[in-house]
């Protein structure tokens, strides 16, 4: 093993990160060669730096006009010289604030600098390698987002364990996952929570929130050594009063030192930049100090330079100054107004559907989607819709059609939702 991994390791020793890190975490260090040497060079190389591979005229980046020329609000040095493996500093520093702004049980609590990854996927794949071993179990609800399966179990080989996520009252069925977390072999426990749910658009009520946080808590006490990763992939699209509207991060953050805490969040849905592929990973566990804080983010950083390198500068030193717009906030809160209308005109629509049709909608109250428990084949459904009526759903488990609302203008929606309907009711 290479002295870096045993100098990091030696940091984490006797951590809850030293009892869940898959061999891949122990093995992984960031190494002292081109990127670090190249950084020490920046400091003090005053009067020739010879160590980044990167073109240079005049002291800055060359670069191309034709490119320069569509991105002529930001400087040389913010659009093409690579960015730093972990990300941009100022950037990390101001997501880290905004975490505080959002989630007020998180404000003055000891986490790690979020690291930047090339979206939200890259983030889960990140922790995958550093955290799951080939057998190792993973839980989470029965409606997942399918590249949950591709990046767990195709990729680290572990074993999903699920539940059934809603209750038969129709909110989150804790007791179930409660079991699934107890059931799971060995003292190690994986899971990953989405709210708001992909696909279901269910976020539970602060209630369930709270009964979730204390069920952790037992579980804790009782030994378990827990990976809790929040994906808050669709963060702040909450559109009811009663839905919990922090992450869970912020209260699992300092809850026990048996349990490592992640949040898995980026810009991509939360301040509509979706093809920016900025995302985040922020860790934090009772007792984590600082050192341990930042050994864990050095191996996180050295798997990102063995699998990216870094990520896109521009895309970081955009979303950087639009922070700093007089206009950034209420523009949030224009997109999340117009997503709320749809929101509420498709809960309109669904309760309104006849109690004979073949479609049961799932609860749903926040993010971009809806989902249909359909009586027929939803693949079927899926096949006919797109081909009889040019409309495009998805199928999952061949039972469940998925309606991402988000992306239909309002003054469409009911026509959809009722040629949906139709189409159920025809293939039946």
């Amino acid at each position: 093993m290479n002295i870096l991994a045993q100098e990091l390791n030696s940091i984490l020793e006797g951590s809850i990160v030293d009892d869940l890190m898959s061999d891949f975490g122990r093995r992984f260090f960031f190494p002292k060669g081109i990127v670090a040497q190249s950084a020490e060079a920046k400091k003090k190389a005053t009067r020739f730096n010879a160590t980044v591979g990167m073109a240079t005229s005049n002291g800055k980046p060359m670069f191309l006009n034709s490119v320069k020329d569509q991105i002529s609000e930001l400087s040389v040095v913010d659009v093409f010289p690579y960015a730093p493996t972990p990300g941009v500093l100022e950037l990390r520093n101001r997501w880290r604030q905004e975490m505080d702004e959002k989630n007020p049980s998180l404000a003055g609590k000891e986490t790690s600098v979020p690291l930047v990854t090339s979206g939200l996927t890259h983030g889960l794949s990140v922790l995958g390698d550093m955290f799951l071993d080939k057998g190792d179990s993973i839980v989470f609800p029965d409606m997942f987002w399918g590249n949950y399966r591709l990046i767990f179990e195709g990729r680290n080989q572990a074993d999903i364990i699920t539940f059934p996520f809603f209750s038969n009252d129709g909110g989150m069925n804790i007791q179930g996952f409660e079991k699934a977390l107890s059931d799971a072999p060995g003292d190690k426990i994986v899971f990953v929570l989405n709210f708001p749910n992909n696909p279901t658009g269910y976020t539970p009520s602060i209630t369930d929130g709270d009964k979730i946080i204390k069920m952790l808590l037992k579980l804790a006490e009782n030994g378990k050594k827990i990976l809790a990763i929040m994906d808050d992939a669709y963060f702040g699209l909450f559109y009811e009063e009663e839905s919990l509207k922090e992450s869970l991060f912020g209260k699992l953050a300092d809850l026990h030192e048996n349990i490592l805490a992640v949040k898995v969040d980026g810009v991509t849905k939360e301040n509509f930049a979706w093809g920016f592929r900025v995302g985040f990973i922020t860790f934090a566990s009772k007792n984590l100090n600082a050192d341990a804080l930042s050994a864990l983010t050095t191996k996180t950083s050295g798997s990102i330079r063995a699998s990216i390198s870094n990520s896109n500068k521009m895309a970081q030193s955009l979303v950087l100054k639009s922070f700093s717009s007089d206009t950034y906030q209420s523009e949030k809160d224009a997109g999340f107004k117009i997503l709320k209308e749809r929101y509420l005109k498709v809960r309109d629509l669904v309760k309104s559907f006849d109690s004979d049709s073949p479609l049961n909608a799932l609860p749903f109250n926040s993010g971009y989607f809806m989902t249909f428990l359909y009586k027929g084949d939803s693949e079927k459904l899926r096949v006919h819709l797109l081909n009889e009526y040019g409309i495009g759903t998805i199928s999952i488990q061949g039972k469940y059609l998925r309606i991402a609302y988000s992306s239909v203008e309002l003054e469409n929606l009911e026509e959809l939702y009722t040629l949906i309907d139709q189409a159920a009711r025809e293939i039946l």
